[in-house]
C-alpha cells in the first residue's frame, strides 16, 4: 500500500528515522511504499491530512489537542520524540539565567505561539516585550542582548560558528512538555488499522537504526535539502543524542512511546490558557494501541 508522510519542515535531522526506514527498507518489508513529502513555512500538515493529502503528518501534541478541540479527526500514533528541543535561546555571557529573567526583555518568537502563553503566564512576565522571529539568526549575532526562539538541534550551531557560544532554556524544564508526533486521522486509522500499526513499527525501527548510524538518512537528507551540510547534520545528530530528545532518560520511557498522564497535563495547560475553549476527551487525541504506555 502507497502512503505519504507529510513532514513539518524540510528535510532535516529531526527526520532522519523516517529517511532510515525509508532507504534501508524498513516500509518495504512491511509492505508499504512510503513517499515523504518535505514541509515549509507555507504548508499545512493537519489540512494535508485532514483531506487526505496525506495519511500521516508530524507534528506536536498540543497542536494535536488544539485540533481536536476545534472539531478535527487527528490522532497521535506515536511519539517522535519524548523531549521538544523548542526553546529560549540567549548568549552563555547574558544574565538571563532562567526564565523569570525574561521580564524587561525583548524577545522574537513566532506570533501565537501557545508555548510562550504558558512562559508569560506561569512566570507571570508582564513586562516581556514581544516581537516576531525571524528564520535567522542574524540579529542574534548582531546584538548581544538579542533573545530568541531556538530549537536546541539547530539554531546553536550557526550562531557557534560565527563564535558565539549559546545557552538554551528548553519549554520543557519549565513543565510545558509536549510529545513530537506521528498522526494520522481517525477516519484513516479505522479502516487501516494494520496500515498504521505497519508504519508506526517500521518507522521506530528506522529511528533506531538512526541513533546509531545516520550515515544512509544524512546522504539523503543532504541531497534533498542542499541547504544543510555535514556539520550542521551531525551536529543536530549529537544534539538529539546528547539531549535525549528522541528517547528520554527519564524512567520507564522509551523509543516511541507516550503517557496519558502526560497527556491529561498538556491538555489541562491549554484548557487554563484558553487555548482550548470547552472540556473534551484528551484521549481522543491520541492512541497507545500502537505503542504502548511510558
Amino acid at each position: 500500500m502507497k502512503v505519504i508522510l507529510q513532514s513539518d519542515w524540510y528535510p532535516q535531522p529531526e527526520h532522519g528515522g523516517f529517511y532510515t526506514a525509508q532507504l534501508k527498507g524498513y516500509y518495504r518489508d512491511e509492505g508499504l511504499e512510503v513517499e515523504i513529502r518535505p514541509g515549509g513555512p507555507y504548508v499545512s500538515v493537519d489540512q494535508q491530512v485532514a483531506v487526505g493529502g496525506a495519511q500521516f503528518g508530524l507534528g506536536a501534541s498540543d497542536k494535536t489537542l488544539e485540533s481536536v478541540a476545534a472539531g478535527q479527526g487527528e490522532v497521535a500514533v506515536a511519539a517522535t520524540m519524548q523531549r521538544d528541543p523548542q526553546g529560549i535561546m540567549v548568549r552563555k555571557s547574558s544574565r538571563v539565567r532562567s526564565f523569570e529573567d525574561l521580564n524587561h526583555h525583548q524577545v522574537a518568537v513566532k506570533p501565537g505561539s501557545t508555548w510562550f502563553r504558558y512562559l508569560v503566564k506561569r512566570y507571570q512576565l508582564n513586562d516581556v516585550r514581544e516581537i516576531p522571529a525571524t528564520m535567522s539568526v542574524a540579529n542574534f549575532v548582531a546584538d548581544p542582548d538579542y533573545i530568541q526562539q531556538a530549537f536546541a538541534t539547530s539554531e546553536p550551531f550557526f550562531v557557534k560558528r560565527a563564535g558565539i557560544e549559546t545557552r538554551i532554556l528548553l519549554t520543557s524544564d519549565a513543565g510545558y512538555a509536549p510529545y513530537r508526533v506521528i498522526f494520522t486521522n481517525q477516519s484513516f486509522l479505522r479502516q487501516h488499522r494494520e496500515t498504521v500499526a505497519k508504519f508506526v513499527r517500521a518507522s521506530l525501527r528506522g529511528w533506531q537504526e538512526y541513533l546509531r548510524d545516520p550515515s544512509v538518512a544524512h546522504a539523503e537528507i543532504v541531497k534533498l535539502n542542499p541547504a544543510i551540510d555535514s556539520d550542521w547534520l551531525r551536529f543536530s545528530w549529537q544534539a538529539l543524542r546528547d539531549g535525549h530528545f528522541i528517547t528520554s532518560d527519564a524512567p520507564g520511557e522509551r523509543l516511541g512511546g507516550m503517557d496519558a498522564a502526560r497527556w491529561n497535563t498538556m491538555y489541562r495547560q491549554l484548557l487554563d490558557l484558553g487555548v482550548i475553549d470547552r472540556p473534551l476527551d484528551p484521549s481522543l487525541a491520541y492512541t497507545l494501541q500502537f505503542v504502548g504506555a511510558n
